[in-house]
């Protein structure tokens, strides 16, 4: 197999956000992908972490000897602090990092900050220009902003479980961190959308953004609500087909794979159809909408699956493009590291890691010609820049700092 190609971070282009400092205070995963995110193209990110417990995420996902993969990428591009932010003492040493920063990412329960000095209005007291990033389960306000904020239960409440799975099957869950992904992404642009509020005021303010789990995937979901309120309908579990337009499903091939087809373009169904020898059909008349389409699922899905059936998934593949119609294998991580176009294009990239040599992850997530991203080192210890960052660069004085480890105030 063809070795990826290795990630080599280019210091003179550090990215859009070179010059910018981040302040991650955050904890799985929500909070911790969004500073990533605005660490891979050129923040400073520094990720205040508990002393002893650090954040829960180390504990996520599989380990090689001791070391959490999963960590390396999500911490990626970030130096890491431990400070106790419930101590007065620690909570003080935050501030004054908190003054140096650009950004704020945390996401403590509603009141948490306040509890401890550190409310939003005091830190913008010392740094007007402070975005300060609030990621919580249901928002800061609200009947239920005081309750735990987790990504499944966004995925619960947002539409998502609802419509998710067979139809005489139960509500499904997805297998990963869906709610709190969608949320990152949607928590980076934000910031990056206060930072440009920010460079247009004259007085270069900057601002509270309050984001919850829930309300980015509700978005994601679709326009449920509004298909409810004006139609009176309430959409129902239909497994892998649409109610838009079919053929749309999941098909076995003959060597055991799983393929997906998607028909979204009337010409595209179209090709599915002659492809697969049932060109009579096209000519039906409710073949002409991908509504009337969906209403005669069975009549396509058939044809589609017996045709699949009988070839290899590569037979398949092949078929499908030289008709130019759309499939696409369904990959387990196996396929998706050794699939060509992944590879020729870096989604996946291998990166220096010094505790287990060359690290494949995610690259950088879209391409700028002018001011790319870089991926410059991987996650690291708790505690691992806490000299650096609070000696060198807040002038904590060394004594100080050792009277403060003797305390479990900082790591």
């Amino acid at each position: 197999m063809k070795p990826p190609v290795t990630h080599e971070a280019e210091p003179a282009t550090r990215g859009p956000l070179d010059g910018l400092r981040v302040v991650d205070a955050s904890t799985i995963l929500a909070g911790p992908l969004c500073a990533q995110l605005l660490g891979d193209f050129g923040a400073d990110v520094i990720k205040v972490e508990h002393p002893v417990a650090g954040d829960g995420l180390r504990g996520h996902g599989p380990s090689k000897d001791g070391h959490p993969l999963w960590w390396k990428e999500v911490s990626r591009n970030k130096r890491t602090v431990g400070l106790s932010l419930s101590d007065p003492e620690g909570a003080d040493l935050f501030r004054r990092l908190v003054a140096t920063a650009d950004v704020l990412v945390e996401n403590f329960r509603p009141g948490t900050l306040e509890r401890w000095g550190l409310a939003p209005e005091r830190l913008a007291g010392d740094n007007p220009g402070l975005v300060t990033v609030r990621i919580t389960g249901f928002g800061q306000h609200g009947p239920y902003a005081s309750r735990a904020g987790f990504g499944t239960l966004a995925e619960a409440m947002s539409g998502f479980a609802h419509l998710t799975g067979e139809a005489d099957g139960p509500p499904t869950l997805p297998a990963f961190g869906l709610a709190d992904s969608v949320c990152g992404v949607a928590a980076s642009s934000a910031a990056v959308m206060a930072l440009y509020a920010r460079e247009r005021d004259p007085e270069r303010r900057g601002q509270v953004i309050d984001m919850s789990l829930l309300e980015p995937l509700m978005t994601a979901v679709g326009p449920s609500p509004t298909v409810y309120q004006q139609l009176g309908e309430v959409g129902q579990r239909h497994g892998n087909r649409s109610t838009n337009n079919a053929p749309r499903n999941t098909y076995r091939t003959r060597d055991g794979h799983w393929v997906a087809v998607s028909t979204s373009a009337q010409a595209i169904a179209e090709r599915v159809m002659r492809l697969v020898g049932r060109p009579d059909l096209v000519d039906r008349p409710w073949f002409a909408t991908g509504g009337g389409r969906a209403a005669h699922a069975d009549q396509l899905d058939a044809p589609v699956a017996d045709w699949i059936g009988a070839r290899t998934r590569e037979e398949v593949v092949a078929g499908f493009t030289g008709a130019g119609a759309a499939v696409a294998p369904i990959y387990d991580a196996r396929d998706l590291v050794s699939d060509p176009h992944v590879r020729e294009t870096r989604m996946l990239t291998e990166v220096p890691d010094e505790d287990l040599g060359p690290l494949l992850m995610h690259n950088v997530m879209w391409r700028m010609s002018r001011s790319p991203g870089s991926i410059r080192f991987t996650g690291r210890p708790l505690g691992a820049d806490t000299d650096e960052v609070l000696v060198k660069e807040l002038g904590v004085d060394q004594d100080e700092l050792a009277r403060l480890r003797e305390r479990h105030v900082v790591t």
